[in-house]
């Protein structure tokens, strides 16, 4: 990780982002390999030498202490010889409540807050102890959709003030492509790709992040120089491809319906539904293949049974 970075993993269940943040964070032992912390061996350093801010899905608050103490509580349980002082501690924990606007509610105790207000307290509690990384294990799992969004813009902007390393573990792709620096995609314990939001939408390094990233259908197509063929149809690409069975990952934007093109594929209407704002058919480009979505542009009527002709705007062709 780059020093400062948001980095969001990314994975199917199962595929190792909770062990990733527990072996960081020093709660789990490696087989092999070492954990490194700016150079520095921390593979076998104990957890409270580890200076980890953790943060997990179901808050982990002290019921019985109130706002204050559960923030404060990492400072004071400290040894004594590296313990603030309560003054040091008291403003410590004035500038974390302004910081996760939570000013004015110190005396609450868990059960009087929100859902959200409750995962603020979290995080404040994990950014007291000035940890040299900071570990999110879905810290907005249990909250609602609309309090999601407006916690992860939060979350964005608090990052973006304190400037912390920060390892974020989510099953949200919407969530880890609009909060994180990068995204790290998992897939059975091992990484699969590396990079920013438009790295793995727009150029996915293997058939997994093709098929895992996005609303993606796989189709067996065969290749052949430029062109491929997908069920009866043969369809040009703009560059040469290795000959032989392949698969094609198909998006519903990556489709559009043309009236004038002699190459389109004439594809037929399964049905029409509302997604969001807009409108989306369900097409079959060929009996026996799965059906893919396109969204309908505006004014565009379709009903079930109608051929409508498309082209293919976007390739993403892995060989099998």
């Amino acid at each position: 990780m780059r020093p400062g970075e948001l980095l969001a993993l990314l994975g199917p269940s199962g595929s190792g982002k909770t062990t990733l943040l527990r072996l960081v964070a020093g709660l789990e032992t490696p087989t092999a390999g070492r954990i490194l912390f700016g150079g520095e061996d921390a593979t076998r350093l104990a957890v409270r030498d580890r200076r980890v801010g953790f943060v997990f899905q179901h808050y982990a608050l002290f019921r019985h202490l109130n706002v204050a103490e559960n923030i404060a509580y990492g400072l004071r349980v400290r040894p004594r010889r590296t313990r603030p002082s309560n003054k040091e501690i008291k403003r410590r924990v004035a500038e974390l409540l302004d910081l996760v606007q939570l000013h004015g509610l110190d005396k609450r105790h868990p059960a009087q807050l929100s859902g959200g207000q409750r995962q603020r307290v979290a995080l404040a509690r994990a950014l007291a102890v000035e940890p040299r990384v900071l570990l999110l294990d879905e810290p907005f799992g249990a909250l609602d959709a609309k309090v999601r969004r407006d916690l992860r813009r939060w979350l964005r902007e608090v990052h973006d003030r304190t400037g912390h390393t920060t390892l974020f573990v989510t099953h949200d792709q919407e969530e880890a492509l609009e909060l994180a620096d990068r995204v790290a995609i998992f897939n059975r314990g091992r990484i699969e790709q590396v990079g920013t939001a438009d790295d793995v939408l727009d150029r996915p390094a293997t058939s997994f992040v093709a098929g895992f990233v996005a609303e993606s259908v796989r189709l067996p197509v065969d290749a052949a120089g430029s062109w491929i063929r997908i069920g009866p149809h043969q369809v040009r690409t703009p560059e040469e491809n290795v000959a032989g069975p392949a698969e094609l990952f198909v998006r519903p934007n990556d489709l559009v319906i043309t009236e004038n093109d002699p190459d389109a594929i004439r594809a037929r209407v399964l049905g029409v539904r509302r997604s969001g704002s807009s409108r989306r058919a369900e097409l079959s480009l060929a009996d026996g293949l799965p059906a893919v979505e396109i969204e309908l542009p505006e004014g565009r009527a379709a009903r079930r049974g109608d051929v409508v002709p498309v082209v293919l705007t976007h390739l993403r062709l892995f060989t099998r």
